[in-house]
């Protein structure tokens, strides 16, 4: 079973969000500890998949549907941002 956290306190229209993501994880996860989110995702960094995933994942956790984030930075990172459009 995925661990998701609940970040719909974060869904607001043109907000960035910063994110940790770990590729070749055993299971997805979404975790939120002391400010900071953290993303674990089964895919791996090639072609873009972990981002996929991450991007799949996060808008989740958020309730947004995934084409409404965009990742404006830490396309080849494992920081990430992402913008709610």
């Amino acid at each position: 079973m995925d661990e998701i956290a609940d970040l719909r306190h974060l869904a607001m229209s043109g907000s960035v969000i910063a994110v940790r993501v770990t590729p070749r994880a055993s299971r997805d996860a979404v975790v939120e500890a002391g400010g900071a989110i953290a993303l674990r995702v089964t895919a791996p960094p090639a072609d873009g998949a972990a981002n996929a995933a991450a991007r799949r994942l996060l808008a989740q956790a958020l309730g947004v549907a995934p084409s409404r984030l965009t990742l404006v930075s830490g396309a080849s990172a494992r920081a990430k941002r992402f913008r709610l459009d």
